[in-house]
């Protein structure tokens, strides 16, 4: 994509999210979306600086969560804090537990655009050297806030076998693994998805 080029980006109109069933926050129960959210008859590709300012669209985000299990039991998340320089001036400065982004027209392969973008993102800005499980545990949606209104984010949780993920991006700063309980002791300073991520996903840690 050239300087000029306008991204382009999947999205799906606000009314078919509300047609399967709205929630406000975390739904735990993914697989009653999924399909009908990426079917070809609804999803569509269009300009991210006039999405980004159109709540009748959702953008659909993959939001990966890295978990190790220590030998002793004690449950770590991969958690970082966003730069400057990162794409979504909203979230500047706070800190996250999530990996992903936009799914761009050049995903827009014959056989799954979505996980070939998640797959982008999780190259450009983490390197993962470690085995790993994947699936994927529910959706965020945050009418309350400005940059929640137009996004929709799928959550996937990375199990992997050592805590071997690193930032490959300047603008993901002071990456490591940390307890979930010492996140959860600082959760004010957290993005609103992670924040509604670590209440729904991890409330007896």
């Amino acid at each position: 994509m050239t300087a000029t080029e306008v991204e382009q980006i999947l999205v799906v109109p606000t009314a078919r999210f509300h047609d399967l069933g709205y929630f406000q926050g975390f739904c735990d129960s993914p697989e009653k979306y999924i399909s009908d959210l990426f079917n070809p008859d609804f999803v569509s590709y269009k300009p991210r600086p006039e999405m980004e300012e159109d709540p009748s669209f959702k953008q659909l985000i993959p939001y990966v969560v890295f978990r190790y299990q220590t030998p002793d039991g004690e449950t770590q998340l991969f958690s970082y804090a966003r730069g400057k320089g990162q794409g979504e001036s909203r979230l500047h400065d706070k800190w996250s537990i999530g990996i992903g982004g936009h799914i761009s027209s050049v995903d827009n392969s014959e056989n799954e655009p979505y996980r070939d973008g998640m797959r982008r993102e999780l190259e450009e800005e983490v390197m993962i050297d470690t085995p790993y499980s994947e699936r994927c545990v529910g959706l965020i949606n945050d009418d309350e806030s400005e940059v929640g209104k137009v996004h929709l984010g799928v959550v996937h949780i990375f199990d992997v076998d050592e805590p071997k993920v690193e930032s490959n991006e300047d603008e993901i700063c002071e990456a490591r693994f940390r307890p979930v309980d010492q996140l959860l002791g600082d959760i004010d300073k957290f993005e609103t998805w992670s924040q509604i991520s670590l209440k729904a996903l991890f409330p007896g840690e």
